[in-house]
C-alpha cells in the first residue's frame, strides 16, 4: 500500500529481457536500505525488489504488467518515481493507492498557470470499465506516475492536473511532454462504491 507521495526519482542504469519478462536495475540514495522482497512503486507500479548492490537494485515487471503500464517504455537513463510502502503509524498525506495501474494515459496538453502547470491526459474510454469505478470525477483523486494529484475538469476520457514547481522539479514530470504516456491508478474507493452498488 501507498500513498501517492514520491519520495525521490530513480535512474535506470540496465534493462534486460528475459522471456516475457523485464528485469530493471535502477539506482537512488535510499537503495542501500532496501531488502529483498521489499515492495517499491515504479511510476506507481508495485514492483518487488529481487536483487541489491549497494544503491542500486533489481525489479522485475511480468508481461500483464508491462501491457498495463508505461514500464515496457523505459530507457537507460530515464527517470522513474519511488515510492516505499506506507507506515501504517503516520499521517496519510496523498490517498490510499494499491500500486496496482490500471491504464495508461496521454499527456494532450501542457499550460503555464502562473508558475504551476496544467497538465491534460486522455486514457482509452471504456463504457463497461467507467461502470465498474474506472473514472476520474472533479475534486477526487487520481495516481499519474505514482503522484497523488487531484482532478480538475475531467471528461469520459479526460482530466487535468495542476503540478506545483516543487512537484515538478522532484518528479518525472519535469520530463512530461505532449504525447508522453504516463502511468494512471483510478481510486480505489470509487472502484468499491461502483462495485457495491452493482449488487443492489
Amino acid at each position: 500500500m501507498f500513498s501517492g507521495i514520491i519520495e525521490e526519482f530513480a535512474k535506470v542504469v540496465r534493462i534486460e529481457h528475459d522471456k516475457d519478462n523485464i528485469h530493471f536495475t535502477l539506482c537512488c540514495s535510499f537503495g542501500h536500505e532496501l531488502t529483498i522482497d521489499q515492495s517499491v512503486a515504479h511510476n506507481g507500479v508495485c514492483l518487488t525488489v529481487v536483487s541489491l548492490n549497494g544503491d542500486e537494485y533489481v525489479v522485475t515487471a511480468m508481461r500483464e504488467t508491462l501491457e498495463r503500464s508505461n514500464l515496457g517504455l523505459l530507457k537507460v537513463g530515464d527517470k522513474v518515481n519511488v515510492e516505499r510502502s506506507m507506515k501504517m503509524n503516520g499521517r496519510l498525506d496523498g490517498h490510499i493507492v494499491q500500486g496496482h495501474v490500471d491504464t495508461t494515459a496521454e499527456c494532450i496538453a501542457k499550460e503555464d498557470a502562473e508558475g504551476s502547470i496544467y497538465f491534460t491526459f486522455r486514457y482509452n474510454y471504456d463504457k463497461e470499465m467507467a461502470r465498474r469505478g474506472y473514472f476520474t470525477v472533479d475534486k477526487g483523486s487520481v495516481t499519474v506516475n505514482g503522484v497523488s494529484l487531484t482532478v480538475c475538469n475531467p471528461t469520459d476520457d479526460t482530466f487535468t492536473v495542476a503540478i506545483i514547481p516543487y512537484t515538478l522539479e522532484h518528479t518525472n514530470f519535469c520530463d512530461i511532454e505532449l504525447g508522453t504516456k504516463v502511468n494512471i491508478e483510478f481510486d480505489i474507493l470509487g472502484k468499491y462504491i461502483a462495485r457495491l452498488q452493482s449488487l443492489n
